[in-house]
C-alpha cells in the first residue's frame, strides 16, 4: 500500500506523511521523483528510515520514529510548521484512517472511550493541504468495513479525502460515492463490494 501511495507523488511536491503505514511511503519514492517531505513537529526534508545502528534519537517524525536528514533539511518550530500547513504550502497529505465515508469524510484521530493524547496535526492537514490520500486496511480486525456510508467515529474533517488506497483496491471519492480505480491482484470486484459499506459508483 505504501508503494502504491508513493506513485501519487509528483516532482516538486511538498508532502506530509501521517503516522502508521503512510510513514513507509518515504522508502518507496520513485528515483526520478524529487519531493520534499514535511513533518509537523518541525522538519522539512525528511530522508528514509535509518539503518539499524545509525539512528539519531534527535531526528524523529511526528510518529516518534527515527528518520534521517538530507543536505537540504530545514528545522523550525511547530508554529512555523503549522503556518506552512494552514497557509496551503503543502501539496498533499498521505494519512491513515480508522474510517472513511463515501463523501470523503475522514475519522482518524480517536475511538471514544480510549485514551487519546490529542488531535495531533490531522485536522489542520486535511483543512490546509491540496490533496488528501488515505492509506488503510479495507476492513478492521473483525472483518467489518472501514469504508462506510457515514463515519461512526468523531470526524477529523468533512469532505476532505480525495483517494483511498487499501489492501484490496484504489478508490476515488467522486460525486455520488466511490469509484473503483484499481483492483489488487487476486481480488475481484465482488470482493470489494462485499467488504465496502459505502456506495460504489
Amino acid at each position: 500500500m505504501a508503494a502504491k501511495a508513493a506513485l501519487e507523488l509528483k516532482d516538486g511536491m511538498y508532502v506530509n506523511l501521517g503516522i502508521g503505514i503512510p510513514t513507509l511511503v518515504a522508502n518507496h519514492i520513485p528515483e526520478d521523483v524529487n519531493v520534499t517531505l514535511q513533518s509537523e513537529n518541525g522538519m522539512l526534508g525528511m530522508g528514509e528510515f535509518p539503518l539499524e545502528g545509525e539512528e539519531d534519537a534527535d531526528l524523529i517524525n511526528a510518529g516518534k520514529q527515527t528518520i534521517t536528514e538530507l543536505p537540504q533539511t530545514a528545522y523550525f518550530d511547530s508554529a512555523t510548521s503549522f503556518g506552512m500547513i494552514r497557509g496551503g504550502k503543502i501539496n498533499m497529505a498521505i494519512l491513515g484512517a480508522m474510517e472513511v465515508a463515501e463523501n470523503g469524510d475522514l475519522a482518524n484521530w480517536m475511538i471514544p472511550g480510549k485514551l487519546v493524547k490529542g488531535m495531533g496535526g490531522a485536522m489542520d492537514l486535511v483543512a490546509g493541504v491540496g490533496r488528501v490520500v488515505v492509506v488503510m486496511d479495507h476492513t478492521n480486525k473483525k472483518g467489518a468495513s472501514k469504508i462506510l456510508s457515514e463515519c461512526t467515529l468523531p470526524l477529523t474533517g468533512k469532505n476532505v479525502v480525495d483517494r483511498i488506497i487499501t489492501n484490496l483496491c484504489v478508490l476515488d471519492v467522486v460525486e455520488g460515492g466511490l469509484k473503483i480505480v484499481e483492483i489488487a491482484e487476486g481480488v475481484t470486484e465482488e470482493d470489494i463490494r462485499k467488504a465496502t459499506k459505502a456506495k460504489l459508483v
